[in-house]
């Protein structure tokens, strides 16, 4: 992904959207416009190469990190960290919300232009197949970062952010409502899905879309929305391609890398340089686990008393945005809502088959068995909050779940999200307010 090919430079629209990173507002200067397949493909390669770093940015705002007082990068992340969107310092790491408009000017293009311009093939199908998708999975992220979480009562009328379909200078982008943005990234998974012939894609270029990765993507906007049985049909369509465990009692490494036989889609990075060397995993979430029996601490974990290191991200191998683990916990969590008790239970105990000492599932298995469907849907978010620990899951999950109160404190200071606390929406951030007065 890092090999971007030389036709890339060529496109000044691209180029200038980029330096001033900002979409909707920058009026590019002048452009030279693919014309073959390769070069459009590079164009895509840059989209996919842009994406950010966001969700590593929301574990700060989570319950599961601490604040590293020795780190020169403090005031990068402390306002994050407690939640201060109104007036940041100057200092603090903004959302990336120019930055996700970057990656759909880039699906634009191919949308917009390859069609009228390639030739009928198979890979034109795959490219424009996989536009639509990452532009849905832009969407999804930017609608659940900028706007509520999905209320099938008050989508319709609840702000989420603009929709840029075309590259158009002229046009006026006015935040949409919630429901209209949720409504593009389905409609935009629907066309996808009509053009993605590629199952699988090679490792190496994993971070391309594929039917597996698209079906997991589908399965998420659905959980998201509480169509419970249609996430659950995505979530069993994807799982028929590629339902692969990493039993740690056998291999004992981590599940989100790259080459993993989990891996579906890997694109994001989720736990980032400066973040790991600012923080410490807090105590919610090492107390989340079973240190004695739960095969992913040793490997998520390094370290004792209140400065234990998470041992994740960083490095490019461990690029994750859906890998098998997720399919099943949306699969349990959907035949639970869908009142299947026994198959939500059997779906359950098969993922943390592959995450537990043998008598740690032993002691499980007969503990699950016993549990009603409010306890076990206690479960399967606490193995949620286990399994995904720093992978940009976790402010997710509670922004569609309890959205429960966290409390943060840092040397004599201390703050509190209470529950159902409005910045479980974060503001546009000042620049993208600043360059588009519309917000």
């Amino acid at each position: 992904m890092k090999k971007i090919s030389k036709y890339i430079l060529l496109f000044v629209a691209a180029i200038a959207v980029t330096s001033c990173d900002d979409y909707l507002d920058v009026q590019p200067i002048g452009r030279v416009i693919p014309e073959t397949l390769d070069q459009y493909r590079a164009v895509l390669t840059k989209g996919y190469s842009v994406y950010p770093r966001h969700k590593s940015l929301t574990a700060v705002r989570t319950d599961e990190l601490t604040l590293n007082e020795d780190s020169s990068e403090l005031n990068l992340f402390k306002d994050v960290y407690f939640w201060k969107d109104a007036n940041p310092d100057s200092f603090t790491t903004p959302f990336q919300y120019q930055a996700l408009y970057n990656v759909i000017f880039y699906t634009n293009v191919i949308i917009n232009d390859a069609n009228g311009k390639l030739s009928a093939s198979a890979q034109k199908d795959q490219l424009v197949g996989e536009a639509y998708a990452l532009r849905a999975m832009a969407y999804f992220d930017l609608i659940n970062l900028f706007g509520k979480p999905y209320n099938a009562s008050t989508a319709a009328s609840d702000k989420g952010v603009p929709l840029a379909l075309q590259i158009d200078l002229e046009q006026a982008y006015l935040p949409q409502s919630v429901e209209v943005i949720y409504n593009q990234a389905i409609s935009d998974v629907e066309k996808a899905g009509q053009l993605i012939n590629l199952e699988t894609q090679t490792k190496g270029i994993n971070y391309r879309f594929s039917k597996v990765s698209l079906y997991s993507l589908e399965s998420r906007i659905y959980l998201y929305q509480q169509k419970w049985q249609k996430s659950l049909d995505a979530a069993n369509k994807a799982l028929a391609i590629n339902s692969n465990l990493v039993d740690l009692k056998a291999t004992p490494v981590l599940a989100n890398k790259y080459d993993s036989k989990e891996s579906i889609l890997a694109l994001e990075d989720m736990y980032s340089t400066g973040l790991k060397g600012t923080s410490f995993a807090s105590a919610v979430l090492l107390g989340a686990y079973n240190k004695t029996t739960d095969l992913r601490y040793p490997l998520y974990f390094t370290g004792s008393g209140s400065r234990v290191r998470i041992q994740k991200g960083v490095d490019d191998e461990q690029k994750c945005s859906f890998r098998t683990s997720e399919l099943y916990l949306i699969k349990a969590e959907t035949l639970l809502k869908l009142d299947n008790l026994a198959d939500a239970k059997t779906t359950v105990l098969t993922f943390i088959k592959n995450r537990y000492t043998p008598a740690g599932f032993t002691q499980l298995e007969s503990d699950v068995t016993a549990m009603t469907a409010a306890d076990l849907t206690t479960f399967i978010l606490a193995e949620r909050q286990r399994e995904f620990a720093v992978e940009g899951q976790r402010w997710f999950d509670l922004r569609r779940t309890t959205q429960k109160e966290i409390v943060h404190s840092f040397n004599e200071e201390e703050g509190t999200l209470i529950q159902n606390d409005p910045r479980y929406t974060i503001a546009y951030p000042a620049g993208a307010r600043l360059n588009n007065p519309n917000l």
